[in-house]
């Protein structure tokens, strides 16, 4: 199976230390979330390839250099004389991280019809965060998923800072949910995403089973922070994974990194049952890997305690979310 990651490819600006009355420093890591699981699937052994816009620019040089040496296809990928997009991160105490944007007339709003391949029945299509939701090439991009013939999941990802207006976000985001659910795709929001879609800080798992059946999802995956993460389908299915004590560097590409991990492990269902696969899936892969990294498949296997890491399983010629219809 193929995977085609679609979205935003940026630079995160995130300091080196605290600032100072003068100057500050800063490093310029390459980011952006679909940019982070490209990397990490490819990171994970999948065949990939990267559906964006990047810049001619020295930034976008940096960008295309670490997917080629990620071993991601940019074939796909559309060349931008646009400055690339920048994303200031500010750090709390325990490493949780905020962000602040730059993104008038940058590369990764563009889209154009022309853009968009067309895809076939054996690709699996993953897309997701900002670029879908604001930018004139949201309609665009709308379009291509509702028209492509391949597998989709969808990350929300919601950044309120690009879209104040919650009712107009919701409203994309349920188009964009419907889309997918034309053909029965998975969709992935964290907790804090749903509770701030929806004003409502109750129960995340009401509303993903809500919005599984409602857009013809197969399912819909919860992250819940430290308590791990949930997958529920329309019927009201849940399988949860239970969250795993981590030193915690910062959170930044852990929600894009721990899609690979979900979405490498669901392609392989050929050695174990839904359940187990689901549970293995929902574990976070960037739990081991250092800022700006991501982990092999034989350092998650190492971290999970598999006796037969070398053995990966065969990837399924069968979409994963078909099973679950």
């Amino acid at each position: 199976m193929r995977f085609v990651v679609c979205g935003e490819a940026l630079i995160d600006l995130i300091p080196d230390h605290a600032p100072a009355a003068t100057a500050g420093k800063w490093t310029a890591y390459s980011g952006g979330g679909p940019f982070n699981t490209a990397r990490a699937l490819a990171t994970l052994g999948e065949d990939v390839d990267f559906l964006g816009r990047l810049s001619t620019d020295a930034f976008g040089q940096q960008l295309r250099m670490h997917l080629a040496g990620a071993g991601v296809g940019l074939g796909l990928s559309t060349s931008t004389e646009e400055a690339t997009s920048l994303a200031i991160v500010s750090l709390d105490d325990v490493g949780k991280a905020d962000y602040c944007f730059h993104f008038d007339k940058t590369s990764n709003f563009g889209w154009q019809a022309g853009d968009f391949p067309t895809l076939q029945a054996g690709d699996w299509l993953h897309f997701g965060s900002i670029g879908t939701v604001v930018g004139a090439g949201a309609p665009a991009l709308l379009d291509f998923v509702n028209q492509t013939a391949a597998s989709l999941s969808y990350d929300i990802n919601v950044r309120p800072s690009t879209m104040p207006d919650r009712s107009r976000y919701l409203e994309r985001v349920s188009s964009l949910m419907r889309a997918v659910g034309r053909n029965a795709g998975i969709v992935k929001a964290s907790d804090e995403d749903i509770a701030w879609l929806v004003e409502d800080g109750s129960d995340p798992l009401y509303y993903a089973q809500r919005w599984a059946s409602d857009f013809g999802l197969s399912m819909f995956v919860v992250t819940l922070g430290a308590e791990g993460a949930m997958a529920v389908t329309p019927d009201g299915r849940q399988v949860a994974s239970p969250g795993r004590e981590v030193a915690v560097v910062d959170t930044v590409g852990a929600g894009d990194t721990f899609m690979a991990g979900f979405l490498s492990s669901l392609s392989r269902t050929s050695t174990m049952s839904k359940e187990r696969l689901i549970a293995v899936s929902l574990l976070r892969p960037s739990s081991v890997a250092a800022r700006g990294t991501a982990p092999s498949f034989d350092e998650v296997a190492r971290m999970l305690g598999y006796a037969d890491s070398g053995r990966r399983p065969e990837a399924s010629s069968v979409s994963p979310a078909a099973s679950w219809r």
